[in-house]
């Protein structure tokens, strides 16, 4: 007698009723039949249980969702192999027998991934069969607007399931790709998809790394105004004024000119002032710089003295407010209104003709290969530590710009490695690939909607984002 029962279950199904599906084979009993023991195997793509009978078994399958289940029912059956069986395995986390009422054998298969099954009997010796199938590789291609594809990709690792969302875009098409920063300043925070609607972008993913006040950690440059500065030279995006794109390590250097011919160094732009610093604050920052009452602020339009303040100079459009403190406000001190000083800042000959840049890192690829940058730019376990959530951005040979957005923290997608990554980014053809911030803040919106499935549950507010905008809005 055969029994072949095939069912493919997803993750993302809401269900209401507890059992999706049955199918009952019949083969009668013999009197007495007991299951005497369970035997497993796995290889890369199947784990197969096999029930050892006297006799070929009536059963039943029942396939549940909300948690992963298959449940075998066999009555009429004593019971004389373990009740418990953990598998070290991506797809199958356990099985559990239990024995009720009327001699039925009950057994539960814990899932943890989406997966297709077959259930069957075989004679000499006699036994039930269960084949846990985990192949479910699955890429959905969808056309977001001429020259813009969306691919969401559940794909197979040795470790487990990822889940990689993909947008593949021709900046030819009429779209280009820029920063946006949370509610059009640096300082404070906001959900991706509220930027989206702001920006009336077609899609976008999140961006730099940032702090708990919304402050950018890394270097960014919005319209051709720096907007905040890397504490040493990390992997960047570039956005040139005709659109072309680069990826690359960036320095950044500052310094500001006094009239005396001194200069000073500047730390740092648009972020909280420490002791002996001098921080730049311009209009991108908040209306106000926020600082305390322990330095001294100059307020500078048109490379000219307008204002001395001691604390929360509010900042002007049309210039900068310089923020000092300790070592710095001494070498300032003689500054008054009036005064005439000149704040230079360079991100070296290419890189200062940019419209935009965003920076995060580490980079992953470079002209084709493998090429992480970790070590060199100092990232930490809390961005280089295990499988996480990950965003990252490609540059293609042809030109197409990648923006990826890989799932982790789920029993249906477990994240990448920064390796992975570089790997997976090598895979979609590009030529040159970046890290971006990742963890629960890895988001992509398509078209008004979150595509991906954040970690945190839910969005997280977020500092900035690459925004894909159409050529006529962006203008």
């Amino acid at each position: 007698m055969f029994n072949h029962v095939r069912q493919r279950l997803s993750f993302t199904t809401v269900v209401t009723a507890i059992a999706i599906f049955v199918m009952q084979s019949v083969v009668w009993a013999a009197p007495g039949n007991v299951l005497s023991k369970v035997r497993t195997s796995q290889t890369a793509d199947t784990v197969r249980i096999v029930f050892d009978v006297t006799a070929l078994p009536e059963y039943s399958v029942t396939t549940l969702e909300n948690p992963s289940r298959l449940v075998i029912d066999i009555p009429d059956i004593g019971n004389s192999a373990a009740s418990q069986y953990v598998f070290n395995d991506a797809t199958v986390d356990k099985l559990r027998l239990s024995t009720g009422e009327a001699g039925k054998v009950r057994a539960v298969i814990d899932l943890k991934t989406e997966y297709t099954y077959k259930v069957f009997t075989l004679k000499n010796p006699n036994r039930l069969v269960v084949d846990i199938i985990k192949k479910y590789d699955r890429k959905l291609v969808e056309q977001v607007a001429p020259g813009i594809t969306y691919t969401s990709w559940l794909k197979r690792s040795a470790s487990g399931p990822v889940f990689a969302h993909i947008l593949d875009i021709d900046p030819k098409a009429g779209f280009i790709i820029k920063p946006a920063i949370s509610n059009g300043v640096v300082k404070g925070l906001e959900p991706l998809l509220s930027m989206v609607e702001r920006t009336q972008a077609l899609a976008a993913v999140n961006g730099s790394y940032f702090g708990l006040d919304g402050s950018i950690i890394g270097l960014l440059k919005i319209d051709g105004q720096i907007a905040s500065t890397p504490e040493l030279p990390r992997t960047a995006l570039g956005i040139m004024p005709d659109g072309k794109l680069l990826i690359d390590q960036v320095q950044y250097d500052g310094k500001v000119a006094l009239p005396d011919g001194q200069t000073v160094p500047i730390n740092a732009v648009n972020r909280e002032r420490g002791e002996n610093e001098l921080i730049v604050y311009n209009g991108l920052y908040a209306p106000a710089t926020g600082s305390n009452n322990y330095g001294q602020e100059y307020v500078v339009v048109n490379d000219i003295v307008t204002a001395i303040n001691p604390s929360n100079s509010p900042i002007p459009s049309d210039g900068v407010v310089l923020s000092v403190h300790g070592e710095a406000a001494k070498l300032m001190s003689s500054l008054k209104v009036g005064d005439t000083v000149k704040v230079q800042q360079t991100l070296g000959t290419i890189w200062d003709k940019t419209q935009h840049v965003l920076g995060a890192g580490p980079m992953l690829v470079k002209n084709s290969s493998v090429f992480l940058t970790t070590k060199i730019e100092e990232f930490g376990s809390d961005v280089a530590g295990g499988r996480a959530p990950r965003t990252a951005l490609g540059l293609k040979a042809d030109g197409q710009i990648l923006a990826v957005v890989v799932d982790g923290r789920q029993e249906n997608s477990i994240g990448m490695t920064l390796l992975e990554l570089a790997l997976f980014m090598q895979e979609l053809g590009a030529q040159d690939a970046m890290n971006l911030d990742g963890g629960g803040s890895s988001e992509m919106v398509v078209k008004g909607k979150i595509v991906n499935h954040p970690s945190d549950g839910h969005e997280r507010r977020v500092g900035d984002a690459l925004v894909i905008v159409p050529s006529s809005v962006a203008n």
